[in-house]
């Protein structure tokens, strides 16, 4: 599976924010659950879901120590590592690999406070003091 593949779709990113929101390993009992509230995915296309996610290795799971038929799923990535790779692939979708081209589509088509100014010049003088070391 080549490493594009590997990114979780819009429906599969809705399953990992459930597991990235939790501590610990949930059943698809309690995911469907917790998807059920805001949503309507089927408790079948929840566990199709799971299961892609598990070929894509972007979830894994262990069986339970005292049923062996319910799994307790977990994530292998974090929500950082997927939203970057993510990023990624939509620049090199629908910009061409420019950076600069979707930051700058991104900062036309908003309204900015001047705090989100401010917080957006920090991680520019963050970044270029990264690119001169």
């Amino acid at each position: 599976m080549s490493k594009e593949d590997k990114i979780p779709s819009d429906s599969e990113w809705r399953v990992m924010e459930v597991l990235w929101e939790s501590d610990v390993p949930l059943p698809s009992s309690e995911i469907i659950r917790r998807l059920g509230e805001h949503g309507s995915m089927t408790s079948r296309m929840i566990r199709v879901l799971l299961n892609r996610l598990c070929q894509k290795e972007l979830v894994d799971y262990v069986v339970d120590e005292k049923d062996a038929r319910v799994y307790h799923y977990f994530s292998r990535k974090s929500r950082s590592e997927c939203r970057r790779e993510k990023s990624r692939r939509f620049v090199e979708c629908y910009f061409a690999g420019s950076q600069t081209g979707a930051i700058a589509s991104l900062l036309q088509s908003a309204a900015l406070t001047e705090e989100q100014i401010e917080e957006l010049e920090a991680l520019l003088e963050e970044n270029k003091r990264k690119g001169e070391e």
